[in-house]
């Protein structure tokens, strides 16, 4: 198969090319390696190679709707047994993982072949994919800015033409600000479609799940049908689905009441640019159909932010309490170490207030769809930011050392800690969040590019059980404005590229 065949196959044609007989999954592994040796010095998307695994079960029979697929998974929650799971953590980088995950289970058995994990934020902890023990993945795009996070390093894959589709999680947006800074698709599921089995009910306090960015909707559709439904010991009934998710991709979505909404978990503005994405994404519903109006309803409170960050911050004090066990303090990164020492300080009462409220939220976004089927926002506030402009100052990091140091995690939090934490994470991605407090499911459709040539993705947010008319509409918008084949410049294979392999 030439680079340019590959290169016009999404994981559903790839499938169909394998079950024609027209390709081998052996052929299309090879090139997803090369690919990989390519792209990767430049884009540092793949962390952890399983090569020889990948080349076994290639060669092996295979079956399933995607039987042949070249696949990654991400270094987070995804398992593979055998397989350390790092998290971006140096610890447990060095831990086999026992057993499969229960998604990663499903993905194999839809034939799969898994040849590598992605890299990811310490613990998924981040909007962007820069860690100390992997360094930064970078855009395709613009190797300078960030390819989004936590699940930056299976975007970068996909964006550059390594795979058609890549596993990824989603616990404050890191499915779909990926998407939204690499060009692609991103759907968020819904809480308790999609297993965290065998070892955990559900991720974050039911705010994260498992899923995948894409380059076409169908993708994630046939990604979903493989995954989705409850595991042995589900904890919420079974949410409502369709038969088959991949058929809705092409079915007429009808007249969709749309509303428009630019307030943000922190209440402040986005960039012209995010601006002008949400209002060009407007006009093109309104070409097709819909209704679209600007969304006169509250969704935040003035301490938004804190209600979604405190639990995850303490959720991430128990994932490093759990990582070092018998390990330096070093193992850990230092603001994710300062993070989770706030995470650690926090009263259980105030954390058990926070849960209370954020069926505040859920009632809010309820009261919303009663008007509108979906809500359109900005994905990101502004275009990928630098790789390193999120960190902490030089000056800032030596203060959080010295505290931390001697224990003054609660100090830490009367300084000012948490608030620069806030601010620093979530000022250019602040409108993911809601849809993971609420459960709701939601995607990042890539319609607009700045002109600076940069993705910048939309969110449309839907109510419980709506992941069948997102995509639906997505595909709509897709057939509309095609974007499958939009490739960043700097991904084009050479002629000699083309004719090396690896293996």
């Amino acid at each position: 198969m030439r680079d340019e065949e590959y290169d016009a196959l999404d994981a559903v044609a790839m499938a169909g090319a394998v079950a024609r007989g027209e390709t081998r999954p052996a052929e299309l592994l090879d090139i997803a390696l090369r690919r990989t040796a390519q792209w990767n010095p430049t884009i540092n998307a793949v962390v952890q190679m399983m090569t020889a695994q990948a080349i076994r079960r290639a060669a092996s029979p295979l079956s399933g709707p995607l039987a042949g697929v070249p696949f990654l998974l991400k270094d987070l929650y995804q398992d593979y047994e055998g397989v350390p799971t790092s998290a971006g953590n140096r610890d447990l980088a060095r831990i086999p993982a026992p057993v499969h995950a229960t998604v990663v289970h499903r993905w194999l058995d839809a034939g799969l072949v898994v040849f590598g994990k992605t890299n990811t934020s310490e613990f998924g902890a981040k909007a962007v994919t820069e860690t100390d023990l992997f360094g930064p993945a970078r855009n395709p795009w613009n190797p300078d800015r960030t390819p989004g996070g936590s699940s930056g390093g299976a975007a970068a894959a996909v964006a550059a033409g390594i795979v058609p589709v890549a596993a990824a999680t989603d616990g404050g947006g890191s499915i779909r600000i990926p998407a939204a800074c690499c060009g692609l698709f991103g759907l968020k599921p819904g809480r308790g479609l999609v297993p965290a089995g065998p070892d955990r009910a559900e991720l974050l306090h039911g705010s994260a799940t498992h899923g995948v960015i894409s380059r076409s909707v169908r993708d994630t559709a046939a990604m979903l049908d493989a995954v989705s439904g409850p595991d042995s010991v589900p904890p919420y009934p079974t949410t409502v689905r369709p038969d088959r998710f991949l058929d809705q991709v092409g079915r007429d979505p009808g007249q969709l009441r749309i509303g428009w909404h630019l307030d943000s978990i922190l209440g402040s503005p986005p960039s012209s640019d995010a601006v002008a994405a949400v209002h060009d994404a407007a006009t093109l519903l309104e070409e097709l159909g819909h209704d679209v109006e600007p969304a006169d309803i509250t969704l935040y409170e003035a301490d938004s932010a804190a209600d979604f960050l405190i639990p995850f911050l303490v959720d991430l004090a128990a994932e490093v309490a759990s990582a070092r066990t018998g390990s330096a303090l070093g193992a850990v990164e230092l603001e994710t170490r300062a993070a989770a020492a706030i995470g650690a300080s926090i009263p259980a009462p105030r954390y058990a207030q926070i849960m209370d409220r954020r069926h505040h939220y859920r009632r809010r976004l309820a009261t919303a769809h009663k008007r509108y089927d979906l809500l359109l926002t900005p994905t990101v506030a502004r275009a990928p930011i630098p790789i390193g402009s999120s960190a902490g100052s030089a000056l800032e990091r030596a203060g959080i050392r010295t505290i931390s140091a001697f224990g003054g995690a609660g100090l830490l939090h009367r300084l000012g800690g948490f608030e620069r934490v806030a601010r620093r994470q979530l000022l250019w991605a602040p409108y993911t969040q809601l849809a993971n407090m609420t459960g709701s499911p939601a995607a990042s459709v890539p319609l607009y590019w700045t002109d600076t040539g940069l993705p910048l993705g939309v969110q449309f947010i839907a109510p419980p059980a709506g992941e069948a008319i997102l995509l639906s509409l997505a595909a709509q918008l897709e057939n509309a404005r095609p974007w499958f084949n939009r490739r960043p410049p700097s991904t084009a294979p050479t002629s000699r590229e083309t004719t090396e392999t690896i293996h």
